[in-house]
């Protein structure tokens, strides 16, 4: 018998957990505006979000809107705020409205009314259900009055658009006066290949200070490269006045590719 020294065979992106650095593989699509007027920012953002086929698999999933503070320039750290399939939560289902610094320090924050069956402070538990919108909305709130000067609050609220339903999660503490750096995303903590799931985007919109909002038209598609650990069994496509991200498929669309949200009358795609 001859006995050869055995190659472990490449990691190929479709089987097996994310080789990322921190075990999970990430969509993302960014958001497509134009730079706020200097003296009138963003101060809000709102995302709809529905999960239509949630996980199958005891593994942590993470769908969030993301933003980054900032003042003329100066950032002040980003901010996560989404729902979580995370089965150390009652009903596996939960919230989180967490960040970091510029630093890289978590952000504090207020401590929500929601129990946590973990004790993180960011993540709460949240009863949602599959196949359910909830609105995702990132706002800049009033200081207290009693205290002008500490950092700027940002709330996170959900909202259940079936029942009406809004609750806040809580605020977080950081410097800056508007919004910028906005994406949503999918974080998937799950084996490549998992049965699949998918969520849907849709009623992307900013409000600046003044009053105004403006509707997202169009979305750029990101995918956490192979190279960095990233599953290749994802994907993104345009689905009616929205965005789906899918796990445990085949991809059709690739990174870096321009889809229209909304309607489509108003927006093109181009790849």
């Amino acid at each position: 018998m001859i006995f050869g020294r055995s190659r472990r065979a490449r990691w190929d992106g479709t089987s097996g957990r994310p080789r990322s650095s921190n075990g999970a593989s990430s969509l993302h699509l960014g958001w497509d505006v134009p730079e706020p007027v200097a003296d009138d920012p963003w101060v809000a953002a709102d995302a709809v979000l529905e999960v239509r086929s949630p996980p199958e698999v005891l593994a942590l999933y993470f769908w969030a809107l993301q933003a980054s503070f900032t003042d003329r320039g100066r950032h002040g750290g980003a901010g996560h705020l989404g729902l979580q399939w995370y089965p150390a939560h009652p009903g596996s289902t939960a919230v989180n409205w967490g960040g970091y610094g510029p630093d890289g320090r978590e952000l504090g924050g207020s401590v929500s009314a929601l129990p946590s069956a973990t004790g993180n402070p960011n993540t709460r538990d949240y009863a949602w259900s599959p196949a359910t919108p909830y609105r995702l909305r990132i706002e800049r709130v009033d200081p207290d009055p009693a205290d002008r000067t500490g950092p700027r609050s940002w709330r996170g609220t959900v909202t259940d658009l079936g029942t009406g339903d809004r609750t806040i999660v809580r605020d977080l503490w950081a410097a800056g006066e508007g919004l910028d750096g906005l994406i949503v995303w999918s974080e998937v903590f799950a084996p490549c290949d998992a049965p699949g799931t998918e969520v849907h985007w849709s009623d992307l919109r900013l409000t600046s200070a003044s009053g105004s909002t403006r509707p997202v038209a169009q979305v750029v598609v990101n995918y956490q490269d192979l190279a960095d650990g990233g599953c290749v069994t994802t994907d993104t496509r345009v689905d009616g006045a929205g965005v789906a991200q899918l796990t445990g498929t085949t991809r059709t669309t690739p990174k870096a590719t321009t889809l229209p949200v909304g309607d489509r009358s108003e927006s093109g795609a181009s790849g």
